[in-house]
């Protein structure tokens, strides 16, 4: 991991977070395939680096808070990729959702959950990243 941060979080982005992991592993689950590069891995998404977050995750919170999206700001280690795939999922979740009546809802989510994590990266190191 690179440009790892330690992250304070409020309980509702870290219960987002939760949730666009498990849909990230629902579509590794229903038939996503990474030789066919169908669901979640067309989005490049590693489901080691996922299941590997959502462990960190909830080493952190627990499962009450992540499902409420209630309680204190905790820390969490997070790194540059971390984030990134954090964004990948939202994307993915955005547009599986594109014809949902609750698609509003779900790019509200990703604004605010972007907006919790990249402020911890300078555009610099974001623009290198990004370049390497």
């Amino acid at each position: 991991m690179t440009l790892e941060r330690n992250v304070s979080l409020p309980a509702a982005a870290a219960s987002s977070i939760e949730q666009i992991i498990g849909i990230m592993l629902d579509s590794f689950m229903a038939g996503g395939d990474p030789s066919t590069g169908r669901g979640a891995f067309a989005w490049g998404i590693d489901i080691e680096q996922v299941v590997d977050l959502e462990q960190r995750m909830r080493d952190v919170w627990s499962p009450e808070e992540l499902s409420r999206g209630e309680g204190p700001d905790r820390s969490i280690e997070l790194s540059i990729e971390d984030v990134t795939l954090v964004l990948q999922g939202m994307a993915f979740t955005e547009v599986m959702s594109a014809e949902l009546p609750w698609v509003d809802m779900v790019r509200w989510t990703s604004d605010f959950v972007t907006a919790e994590l990249r402020q911890h990266w300078n555009d610099d190191e974001w623009s290198s990243f990004n370049g390497s």
